[in-house]
């Protein structure tokens, strides 16, 4: 599921003026965000050329009344980049006025954009109908049920098959596997977006999907969703489970409903959290532990009891906090026939997040924000921050969001401590990106979309505690570039915006078979050509 991470991100109408440029002979373009840009934030386009020579200038045309209203230098020339000879950046943030634009530079002519205080109002809600599309259990986009049997249990203190009930929480994206690793992630984001930007989200839906108002925050409704799953894989103190399902779920594209090629009627198996490799067929994977995956559970009840005052989220944060520290190390997910897993080899920074939740709602103990120190310094910088390759899911979650967390309820040398490490990973991505018109520093593996959002937030985080914009263009670069401001001039989220250039094609049950949209859901994003021509048993 989180190979469509809900962002919170992104009505294009294609317009030229005084010219018609055929898609035959169009050499050159102007790439934007096709969202549009808010009066005070960073406002740069890309332009982009097959041919060599740069343009020197712009201008920004006003729809309505087809006047120039501003006229920039186009900046240096940043030369070739994917297939394009030659590129530059057209910075235009001193341009404020709100209003709908094109942006003409040469012969280019940009989309229409708009310029505007709410200019992304709405789309939080909108990214979460993709959430609630892929709820497993009661789905409230086909009004019917499914994985209701889930499931029976493997590699548990309990003899394998027995029977447990785990139906619910959100399926893998286009496959309906379900992890807790994705899982708890999703919900601690879920709440941390209610807690942090509440008035970005409406009501409209009820608890069930089902459209209605239940006087609390669609966000908060699927977060509930989430919780109520993770409650039942970890339903004692001593029991959590890691997954549901495994890549025998690869059956081929079927919209959800109760599967029957486990051997077990239409029960799915369970896997038990272990310190060991687990796996279904001849591959394993490298489980250590269970840290990572007890340190996500942890966070996400944590946060939640804060927010519903929730004793029973309290008491299973602080079970699953025990079993992490008691048994550190990574909790991957189990493999099946063929050889590809979530290979996450980090564990500290889950346990960091997870100790600063709970001293969030523990002020007085002191030795959770103690241990959630200790564990910060076990990941100070997230690996993949600067780097040109990673194995799949290597550096999960993508982003510390611990040092966040722990940055807040820190003071003097520990705060600038945790803000240095921020600042230091981001400063890596930075001696990449400087060197392209899209200022990209992230490299294209697997769910480069999910690297690229998980890395604007960590500006943005970084921003926040330090007060230093020295960033604030690269965190707004790659806000753009998943909302249409990349080589493609295409939206990264489906229907976001409204009639604009947004996937078509994805990867997806829903859209493939089911023709429906699949509005709100990220796609994984761009990879090298060498991956894609790797892979295996994968078309």
């Amino acid at each position: 599921m989180m190979k469509c991470l809900p962002c919170i991100l992104i009505v294009l109408l294609l317009t030229t003026i005084g010219f018609t440029v055929t898609a035959q002979t169009q050499t050159s373009w102007v790439r934007i965000n096709l969202l549009g840009y808010k009066p005070d934030n960073p406002k740069v386009a890309v332009w982009c050329s097959k041919e060599k020579n740069a343009v020197t200038g712009f201008s920004i045309i006003d729809v309505a009344s087809g006047k120039t209203v501003f006229t920039g230098k186009a900046g240096k020339a940043y030369g070739g980049y994917g297939p394009f000879i030659q590129t530059g950046r057209l910075n235009f943030t001193a341009f404020k006025k709100p209003g709908r634009y094109i942006i003409k530079a040469g012969e280019a002519s940009s989309p229409e954009f708009t310029i505007g205080a709410d200019v992304y109002k709405g789309a939080a809600d909108f990214c979460l109908r993709y959430l609630r599309q892929q709820r497993s259990g009661f789905n409230p986009f086909l009004k019917d049920s499914c994985h209701t049997h889930d499931g029976y249990t493997l590699y548990g203190p309990m003899p394998d098959s027995t029977h447990i009930d785990v139906s619910g929480g959100w399926h893998d994206a286009s496959d309906y596997l379900q992890y807790v690793t994705h899982s708890a992630n999703a919900t601690w984001h879920l709440l941390a977006a209610a807690r942090d930007f509440p008035t970005a989200f409406g009501d409209e839906y009820l608890a069930n999907g089902l459209p209605g108002k239940n006087n609390r925050a669609d966000v908060l409704d699927e977060a509930r969703w989430g919780l109520n799953w993770l409650l039942k894989m970890h339903p004692q103190k001593d029991w959590l489970f890691n997954q549901i399902a495994d890549d025998r779920d690869h059956h081929g594209m079927r919209l959800p409903k109760e599967d029957s090629f486990y051997g077990r009627g239409f029960e799915r198996p369970v896997y038990f959290c272990t310190t060991q490799p687990q796996g279904f067929g001849k591959y394993k994977n490298r489980s250590t532990g269970l840290a990572s995956t007890a340190g996500k559970f942890a966070s996400a009840f944590a946060l939640g009891a804060q927010l519903f005052q929730d004793t029973l989220l309290q008491n299973r944060a602080l079970s699953a906090w025990a079993l992490g520290v008691e048994k550190p190390g990574v909790c991957q997910t189990a493999p099946g026939r063929s050889p590809y897993f979530y290979e996450e080899d980090n564990w500290t920074d889950d346990m960091e997040l997870a100790g600063a939740s709970l001293a969030a709602i523990n002020a007085a103990n002191k030795k959770y924000a103690a241990a959630a120190q200790t564990y910060a310094k076990g990941e100070t910088i997230t690996p993949w921050l600067g780097a040109d390759t990673a194995r799949h899911y290597q550096w999960y979650p993508f982003i510390n969001t611990g040092h966040y967390e722990l940055a807040k309820l820190s003071t003097g040398t520990e705060r600038a401590t945790l803000i240095n490490y921020y600042k230091q990973g981001i400063e890596r991505v930075w001696q990449k990106a400087r060197k392209n018109a899209f200022y990209r520093g992230v490299p294209f593996i697997w769910c480069s979309n999910n690297l690229t959002t998980s890395f604007a937030i960590q500006c943005y985080w970084y921003r926040q505690l330090s007060g230093d914009a020295t960033y604030s263009e690269l965190e707004q670069a790659c806000f753009d570039w998943l909302l249409g401001c990349n080589p493609w001039g295409t939206s990264m989220v489906y229907g976001l915006p409204a009639g604009g250039d947004t996937p078509t094609d994805p990867h997806s049950a829903f859209s493939h078979i089911g023709h429906y949209p699949i509005d709100g859901g990220l796609v994984d994003g761009p990879v090298y050509g060498s991956i894609y021509k790797s892979l295996i048993g994968i078309t």
